[in-house]
């Protein structure tokens, strides 16, 4: 075993500590021709990021080919790992340590796919091993037996009409397609208008993959999560052959994932679909890459490196000149910096369209809802969002969404009003139903004995009200109406077109095949008081959602929104997602906020968050650059357990965290010395290790 000269030189000194291994006297003869293997080990170890060179002996020569899964010896371990390359000779200047075994013959990573996964790695300052975690699927034999002989695909021999497109109703839609046909590379975002029916954003989608089949080229198509996945792959498969498009997402399980990403690897299938895996899928002869909705948090990989889908999307769109679509009903201030870059071209419909697609949108805060209402701002359910429920109910189903999950999600002293705690670890106490004990929404501890610790009072009164006692409130209002539910465990996918109320948290609203009625979006105010720097982008997408399952206007479809008159309610009411984008990427420029910039979060012990830190801006100052530097401020949650004297458990001080903010054009020197950085703090083993973490959506 011998160490491969990393490409970061700030690493070269850390690895000292593993030498290479010699092979013993009458090991295994070695194979003839490039008798030497450079391996990955799957490793989290930041330091042990790099190739390491095996010898391959000659048992092996056939089976050990770049790409495979193999089994190696490293520091008295058996580790797995993935063959990169083979080469005639090693520079360590010693003899090697053969491969222990080729796990599998199968060549998942590809060449392709291993420089995707390193400019992944580079980007967000972690590992590529951590990045192939997410992108390679478990190995699973029986169905690597089963696709052996699997033939490539072909496109549609029968290309889909696109002439009648539903591109055609937006500026630059029907031009996009056009090149996507040719054989070209646009990039695009969508803003699209409707959530439902045959002209919902599921079916131009689906024809723009048809565009770019019919060049004879591949693609992939990321979606948040598998309701949205079901209605695109329908969709796709109602254009293209159902064979030739491959579901990829780990909610199916091993097997089908594996073996969807095996159909996509030998080419029987063109196409992949599926949830954030799916954007490594390794698709041959890549056309074009689709992210919907890319401002939804699941698009965000919960593991490290913290990869956003929309990111790897577009490093690979560069990688492969492939054309790129980023849609949704919204627009991210990602995207819109996008475009305002001229990157990405903005596709929208005319005023004209707009006003023959969308519904009515009334915001029961405006100064004409005032008069007719004066306590429409005091009542969850003011005067015009019932009667507009009421009309609603006699033509179809009626949505409401609403902030919170639950009964009541947070409850308060009825006589000083302040927030009722845990006894226990203080946090929020919330009630399950109408006759249940108050809990802890931490710890899960009942209270019921609570006493209040400013006024001693003993009585609760609810704080919020959450989707179920919003449904039981509705109920009462409406007698004889059936109300559906849609949230946490029990989210619905659809829901008939029959009168009813459908009851939903935001994110999990269903969808009606004809449209809603009426919406009724509750709570707006809860979701704009968020303390989050993305709180009113957040509200706009979903509000731009829910709407977006409403009927439009020429059809009765009417949307109330209760929320007080600010810029993100007036968006919705001019239905201008891309507007309100633009305007919120201005405010982030003026003050040097993300996506302006981008951010690094610095997170751990106290002692060991300022080592990192110190250790970092001190290389960052040895190449030019300075940084500006936020912090160290203690996390909120655990700040709040200290201060009501409860000690986290195996915890000396406060978790902190240091930020820091870096200009897009010092961004590849700041990744590559915080990842050098990172490596070395974990090879020296001498603290606690800290999360890196980059363009975090939830750090500010």
């Amino acid at each position: 075993m011998s160490s491969h000269p990393a490409p970061e030189p700030l690493q070269l000194s850390l690895l000292q500590g593993f030498p290479a291994t010699a092979r013993p006297p009458g090991g295994p003869a070695l194979a003839a021709v490039l008798p030497v293997a450079r391996v990955l080990i799957e490793s989290p170890l930041p330091h042990l990021d790099r190739p390491f060179d095996y010898s391959v002996p000659a048992e092996l020569d056939d089976d050990a080919q770049p790409g495979v899964r193999v089994r190696v010896k490293f520091s008295g371990q058996e580790l797995g790992g993935y063959l990169l390359e083979r080469v005639a000779e090693s520079d360590a200047g010693q003899p090697l340590v053969p491969l222990h075994k080729v796990v599998s013959p199968v060549a998942v990573l590809t060449p392709a796919l291993q420089e995707l996964a390193g400019r992944v790695a580079a980007r967000y300052a972690g590992t590529v091993s951590d990045v192939l975690r997410v992108a390679i699927p478990p190995r699973v034999v029986k169905v690597e037996k089963e696709l052996a002989d699997a033939e490539p695909a072909t496109p549609p021999a029968a290309p889909h009409d696109l002439s009648g497109s539903d591109w055609t109703r937006y500026r630059n839609g029907a031009a996009y397609l056009r090149h996507l046909t040719s054989g070209g590379s646009p990039r695009a975002a969508l803003s699209a208008l409707q959530g439902f029916g045959p002209a919902g954003w599921p079916r131009l989608v689906a024809e723009a993959v048809g565009a770019v089949r019919q060049s004879g080229r591949g693609a992939v198509v990321v979606v948040p999560d598998y309701r949205d996945l079901d209605r695109v792959q329908a969709a796709l498969e109602d254009i293209l052959p159902a064979d030739d498009v491959a579901r990829l997402t780990a909610d199916d399980g091993q097997t089908p994932r594996y073996r969807s990403y095996l159909r996509v690897l030998n080419g029987s299938a063109g196409v992949a679909v599926g949830t954030r895996s799916a954007a490594y899928a390794p698709v041959r002869n890549l056309g074009l890459v689709v992210c919907w909705d890319d401002g939804d948090d699941l698009h965000v990989e919960q593991r490290s490196p913290y990869a956003h889908t929309r990111e790897v999307l577009l490093l690979r769109a560069e990688q492969e000149g492939a054309a790129c679509l980023l849609a949704g009903h919204a627009r991210s201030t990602e995207v819109q910096r996008l475009v305002d870059a001229g990157w990405a071209m903005p596709v929208d419909a005319d005023r004209t369209v707009l006003r023959r697609t969308v519904p009515r949108v009334i915001n029961t805060a405006d100064s004409f809802e005032q008069e007719r209402d004066p306590l429409a701002r005091l009542a969850r359910l003011p005067g015009a969002a019932w009667r507009t429920a009421k009309e609603g109910l006699e033509r179809g189903p009626v949505l409401v969404q609403v902030a919170r999950a639950g009964y009541a999600p947070s409850l308060a002293c009825e006589t000083c009003r302040e927030p009722a705690r845990c006894p226990s670890c203080q946090g929020p106490l919330a009630i399950a139903g109408s006759a249940a004990v108050p809990q802890c929404r931490w710890c899960s501890t009942p209270a019921p004995a609570w006493r209040c610790v400013h006024c001693r009072g003993t009585r609760l009164r609810r704080g919020a009200a959450g989707v179920l006692r919003t449904a039981e409130e509705l109920g009462r209002a409406f007698p004889g109406k059936a109300v559906v539910t849609s949230s946490g465990q029990n989210v619905k996918a659809t829901v008939p077109d029959a009168c009813a109320l459908v009851v939903a948290t935001v994110g999990a609203e269903p969808v009606a095949p004809g449209g809603y009625a009426a919406a009724l979006l509750l709570d707006g105010d809860s979701l704009l008081r968020r303390e989050n720097l993305r709180a009113g982008e957040d509200a706009v997408r979903r509000w731009f959602n829910a709407a977006s399952l409403v009927r439009p206007a020429t059809e009765g479809g009417i949307v109330v929104i209760t929320a007080d008159d600010t810029a993100a309610v007036g968006a919705l009411l001019r239905w201008d997602p891309a507007g309100y984008a633009q305007r919120e990427l201005g405010l982030r420029a003026e003050l040097q906020l993300p996506p302006a910039v981008r951010v690094a979060a610095v997170t751990g012990g106290s002692t060991a968050v300022g080592h990192f830190t110190a250790s970092a801006t001190k290389l960052l100052a040895a190449e030019g650059v300075e940084l500006r530097v936020a912090g160290p401020a203690p996390l909120l949650q655990t700040a709040g357990i200290q201060a009501a004297g409860v000690q986290a458990a195996g915890t000396e001080s406060v978790d902190v965290r240091t930020l820091l903010f870096i200009p897009y054009a010092q961004a590849a020197t700041v990744t590559r010395v915080l990842r050098a950085a990172k490596a070395a703090a974990a090879a020296k083993r001498t603290e606690d290790p800290v999360q890196l973490r980059l363009d975090g959506v939830d750090v500010l």
